[in-house]
């Protein structure tokens, strides 16, 4: 691998406004779980600069064949134990939510709305902006961990909606580092996929479909939201929320025949099945990424053994495993 430090001083060297960069970074200092080894080289451009910073970065470290790994808030990721080769580009700085838009309709229809979302903004942050202008829609995704372009890569689903239930368009950077927008295809997604899994892009932006709503209602629908996550224990202990995808050919939710299998509380060094939730690993407070990882192989082999069912990790698992 070429200087890291020289590629990138002769990325920086033409820019007006300098990143923040940061060599042999934590990366558990970045993830949900609080896990993780270092990263050769982190990066997090200004909202000033991102897009055109990014686009300059991935070329010339595709010439350079230096690998580049997308970050949102490591909310759905595990880093292992020896870090991340390369750069990790942080879209954290990369955050604003757009004016209120109105949507052609039929006269007789009532009027429909979007706003377009930085790829960097918290999700729940986005759902707190949206009731204070009194739209709704996205009341689903409040107390979720994450940013926008992870949920959007992810589509993520909780409460039996989906973020493709709402996205109307999604601003790229496409492989030739060119800026385009994305119409929304129902057929490009579908259960916690999107079309941005298979191709080699960066999420920029997203636009979803909003209407009037009453503040006071659209707030406590989010604080409904985000009580139940917390009753359910999510922010308990560091995690990345549920652990498996579900399967409705299983006939039942993955936390449920983990827990009729009785592996609640099933660990694996400082790694832990939630003792209140089968589907929920814990970092305990001196876990590694090898323990997580270890102890979702050991549920996975369990299931398959006494239930024949293939789990499919919902949690990614990134960086140097060698």
């Amino acid at each position: 691998m070429v200087n890291l430090r020289k590629f990138i001083e002769k990325i920086n060297s033409a820019g007006k406004f300098t990143p923040v960069i940061r060599f042999g970074e934590p990366m558990s200092r970045h993830t949900t779980f609080k896990v993780g080894g270092k990263a050769d080289a982190w990066i997090r451009p200004g909202k000033e600069i991102f897009p055109a910073y990014a686009a300059k970065l991935l070329k010339a470290a595709g010439e350079e064949d230096i690998p580049v790994f997308i970050l949102g808030s490591g909310a759905n990721i595990v880093v292992s134990d020896k870090g991340i080769r390369g750069i990790v580009l942080d879209t954290g700085a990369y955050r604003g939510v757009g004016k209120r838009e109105e949507i052609t309709t039929a006269e007789s229809e009532k009027p429909r709305f979007s706003v377009s979302v930085l790829s960097g903004t918290s999700v729940d942050g986005l759902t707190s902006r949206l009731a204070e202008r009194g739209l709704s829609g996205l009341e689903f995704l409040s107390g979720m961990p994450g940013t926008v372009g992870g949920a959007v890569w992810m589509n993520a689903r909780c409460y039996e909606k989906s973020v493709s239930d709402t996205l109307l368009e999604t601003e790229i950077l496409d492989e030739e580092f060119k800026r385009i927008k994305i119409p929304f295809n129902a057929e490009d997604f579908s259960y916690k996929k999107s079309p941005f899994q298979t191709r080699n892009v960066l999420i920029l932006s997203a636009r979803f479909a909003v209407q009037f709503g009453l503040q006071a209602d659209i707030r406590r629908e989010n604080e409904c939201r985000r009580l139940d996550r917390t009753e359910k224990g999510h922010y308990r202990y560091p995690s990345a929320g549920s652990a498996f995808k579900n399967n409705h050919d299983f006939g039942s939710p993955t936390g449920k025949i983990i827990d009729m299998l009785g592996l609640r509380g099933l660990s694996s060094g400082g790694a832990q099945v939630a003792p209140w939730h089968g589907n929920i690993i814990i970092n305990t407070g001196n876990a590694t990424a090898t323990d997580i990882r270890n102890l979702m192989n050991e549920i996975a082999r369990r299931v398959k053994e006494l239930r024949g069912f293939d789990l499919e990790s919902e949690i990614l698992f990134v960086g140097d495993w060698e």
